[in-house]
């Protein structure tokens, strides 16, 4: 299966706090967007591997996506190397996304910055003819997208371009809503987390408002890229 996206998030729930809408929005227009999460968030204070595996498969038909996979890199551990890379590989080969999204290039989570630049940098070797990669016993074909973007998570990062997604906030909610074992329930027994107060549940939704408010529009979701974006004309420009 081709896709048009693929988001790629170090946690089951990151794609759905930092882009949720703009995946929402691009499916009802018809692409095909699929997500790989990088690991189970087995070390989460909150919920274990499989409860997060279920949120996730819930999330992902609330959202509507075509595929969603778990490469499971050890959470906390993994690193960017030789051998998680080329599991990255097989995954951009395997769906040929024209645009990859991944984690915040800098966060609060050490996992972000790192699933940052392991996509980041699996997207460019996955271009390369010479590195050899397999799927079910079948040598795969040399990909890259054209696009990496990184959205933003914990931290404030200035973005550099913001997508609106007016219309897009409550398909968004209900999928961060289906991860019950992370976000705020005022009758749960387990030990608080820094996304599980009331704040940070309401903060998902005031700041795509807030960065909306600044594009003119209802809601936004913001983005870093690699290298400059490129518009036909001044008057593509919103």
């Amino acid at each position: 299966m081709k896709l048009d996206i693929l988001a790629f998030g170090a946690h089951p729930d990151d794609v759905e706090m930092s882009c949720g809408a703009t995946i929402a929005k691009a499916i009802s227009k018809g692409k095909k967007v699929g997500i790989v999460d990088l690991t189970q968030g087995e070390l989460g204070t909150r919920g274990s591997a499989e409860i997060r595996r279920a949120e996730a498969k819930e999330a992902a038909e609330i959202l509507g996506v075509s595929i969603r996979e778990n490469l499971q890199l050890e959470d906390g551990f993994f690193q960017n190397d030789k051998t998680s890379q080329l599991k990255v590989i097989t995954m951009i080969r395997k769906y040929h996304p024209e645009i990859v999204l991944c984690n915040a290039v800098t966060d609060r989570h050490i996992d972000h910055g790192k699933g940052s630049k392991l996509v980041s940098d699996a997207c460019f070797l996955s271009g390369l003819t010479k590195i050899e990669s397999s799927l079910e016993g079948e040598n795969q074909q040399a990909w890259r997208p054209k696009n990496v973007y990184h959205y933003i998570q914990w931290k404030e990062l200035a973005p550099d371009f913001v997508v609106d997604v007016s219309g897009f906030m409550e398909i968004k909610l209900r999928a961060i809503a289906a991860y019950r074992s992370q976000f705020y329930d005022k009758n749960s027994k387990e030990p608080e987390t820094p996304i599980s107060s009331k704040n940070a549940t309401d903060s998902l939704e005031y700041r795509n408002r807030n960065l909306g408010r600044l594009i003119n529009t209802e809601a936004g979701e913001g983005f870093n890229v690699e290298r400059l974006p490129a518009v036909n004309s001044l008057f593509d420009l919103k």
